[in-house]
């Protein structure tokens, strides 16, 4: 294997990933029986996850050796919509692009890049593997275009055991107040910040999805991710004065510390410097748990689901999900039909669980699920789930998102929570 490196999409963007789906033309199926040659992935996943393709890419040549495999590798910093829409229009050519961002989907879908894969749908059978439920998640329109080949809990809060113990908290807090609380038992424990917040980029925004969800409901977020209730709205305002709350009983530090790292190295602060102690981020933590820090699931850490508020929406959860798409103007349109199928296939599914992700798959043997992906599997299952907002957000208006919420973090008062919703307000007007 050789590796090298929705509404209110940016009117822009779409116009030049039109041009040059058009400027390419539109490959049309054919048998994948006789697939052979390259086959090239756009990819921009890494770390432990990038490591894990290796393996399921690996898998796939194993029983396909008459196909290789190139990765297209995009740098990224942040959101990885920006390289990858780079990436396209530079004129880089691919079969199959990873994607986790309904609203980057139907970007791709309006201008021409994927095709729709009812077709092979129908064709693998793959209703046998994914229920209709998966294949709704990955519509544009009533046509389907992602193949969801794993998903995450994303209102999960990872900790290291033994911090817990030497703090002498019996059991992970169940509801805010018991959160906020177990601040001071941790601070006296000899730690730096009890929240590991990383405000880099984008994943401080992570406390506010979750906390919207258990503030205003799964209905309400889905009505504020297309703009059909303002950002001005009530339960906005309540849910930054909730987030709030965190800061002011001192979670996590000054602005420049939140400012200082990624998710990943806020994750190091906890599991190999043991600074800070909780951090909320998706199930891709567990592979980072396991295979960079050499960590035991459910021995040496966990997670917990997010605690209660009390405001009659705590039976929610914020999702996400990872998909294939195929695009139009792919040279192996041939091998990409294959390794969709291979993706639901018992041998990836297996991959995925023992990396610790989450198959979707039929053929998946859950008993390989390690005890955090089953507290995050039940956690699914038993609530009401909203995918995760800042995938959901047209992508000329969610670096603003993120970017006002800097704001908020560094001066979390009634005043900055005004202006930091008008200023949202009047960018998701010119969004939409």
């Amino acid at each position: 294997m050789t590796r090298t490196s929705q509404r209110g999409v940016s009117r822009r963007a779409t116009h030049l990933l039109a041009t040059l789906a058009l400027a390419a033309g539109v490959a049309t199926p054919s048998l994948a029986q006789d697939a052979s040659g390259e086959l090239v992935i756009l990819n921009w996943q890494g770390g432990a996850e990038g490591d894990m393709w290796e393996v399921l890419e690996d898998a796939f040549v194993e029983q396909h050796p008459e196909i290789s495999i190139r990765e297209l590798e995009v740098t990224v910093q942040g959101d990885a919509r920006g390289p990858m829409r780079t990436a396209l229009l530079s004129g880089e050519v691919v079969d199959l692009i990873i994607n986790t961002w309904p609203a980057f989907r139907r970007e791709l879908a309006e201008s021409g890049i994927i095709q729709p894969i009812d077709d092979l749908w129908q064709e693998y059978q793959w209703d046998e593997q994914l229920s209709q439920s998966w294949r709704d998640l990955g519509a544009v329109d009533d046509e389907t275009y992602g193949l969801t080949y794993t998903y995450g809990y994303r209102s999960g809060i990872w900790y290291e055991t033994d911090h817990m113990e030497q703090a002498g908290i019996d059991a992970p807090p169940a509801t805010w107040e018991e959160f906020l609380d177990s601040f001071d038992a941790l601070r006296g424990a000899g730690f730096e910040a009890p929240v590991a917040m990383p405000a880099k980029y984008w994943a401080h925004a992570e406390w506010f999805e979750s906390l919207l969800l258990r503030t205003a409901g799964v209905e309400f977020a889905a009505q504020l991710a297309v703009h059909e209730v303002p950002w001005t709205d009530p339960q906005v305002k309540e849910t930054l004065m909730t987030y709030a709350q965190m800061l002011e009983a001192g979670c996590c530090g000054s602005a420049s510390q939140m400012f200082a790292n990624d998710w990943d190295g806020e994750a190091d602060q906890i599991f190999q410097a043991d600074n800070k102690n909780y951090l909320l981020i998706g199930m891709w933590m567990n592979g980072r748990a396991k295979s960079e820090y050499g960590l035991e699931e459910g021995v040496d850490y966990s997670l917990f689901e997010f605690p209660d508020l009390g405001k009659g929406h705590d039976d929610t959860a914020s999702v996400d999900a990872k998909e294939l798409v195929l695009t139009t103007n792919g040279n192996n349109p041939e091998a990409a039909e294959l390794f969709l199928d291979f993706m639901l296939s018992e041998t990836a599914a297996d991959i995925l669980h023992e990396n610790g992700y989450a198959s979707p798959s039929n053929e998946a043997d859950t008993s390989l699920l390690g005890p955090a992906q089953q507290i995050a599997t039940e956690a699914v299952s038993g609530s009401q789930v909203q995918f995760v907002l800042g995938d959901l957000l047209p992508g000329d208006f969610v670096d603003e998102y993120r970017v006002q919420l800097q704001r908020f973090l560094q001066d979390p008062t009634e005043d900055t929570v005004d202006s930091v919703l008008q200023a949202l307000e009047e960018q998701a007007q010119s969004s939409y």
